[in-house]
């Protein structure tokens, strides 16, 4: 796809939300379910079925997926399709591109072994790596919009409002 087929592409979505703002507000969800015969959650992805369970930091098999990498893989995720749409976008070719995400975790926390030891991740880094003949200035700009229109870089970096309910089915 070449940066005309992308405007064409997206010109009338975006006509649509700036006549209609409600209409670029979108509620995405996910659902997952409690597996009964292991410390383990079914994650309904869309595509497949994902399974998550411990990490083997926290006695998991590494069988099931790990939340915190899923998480990580999220962020590889936006991070490279948004670097590659803006990349698009504003005419930088691109050979290849490389998207590494990798975050710092003391399991120490989660497992409740260290009141003070932090849960979650401590500092998560994001990297491209891409091949291409483009000129520094244009390699700047492609980082600064990459890193402005990722959802879920965004979403990691500026922590929303969150919140936790719990009810009986």
């Amino acid at each position: 796809m070449d940066a005309a087929a992308l405007r064409s592409l997206q010109a009338p979505i975006k006509e649509r939300y700036k006549s209609d703002a409600k209409a670029a507000l979108i509620t995405l969800k996910a659902k997952g379910s409690i597996d009964n015969e292991g410390i383990a959650c079914k994650v309904e992805t869309g595509r497949a079925l994902a399974v998550a369970g411990l990490h083997p930091a926290t006695g998991g098999s590494g069988l099931e997926l790990c939340s915190g990498d899923m998480l990580l893989e999220a962020l590889v995720a936006c991070a490279g399709v948004t670097l590659k749409s803006v990349a698009t976008a504003i005419e930088v070719p691109l050979r290849q591109g490389l998207v590494f995400a990798e975050g710092d975790l003391d399991f120490r926390g989660t497992l409740g072994v260290d009141k003070e030891a932090p849960v979650g991740f401590a500092e998560i880094r994001l990297r491209f790596e891409v091949d291409t003949d483009a000129p520094q200035d244009k390699l700047d700009l492609l980082l600064k919009l990459a890193e402005r229109y990722c959802v879920v870089y965004q979403t990691i970096k500026n922590g929303p409002k969150v919140s936790v309910t719990m009810k009986r089915i």
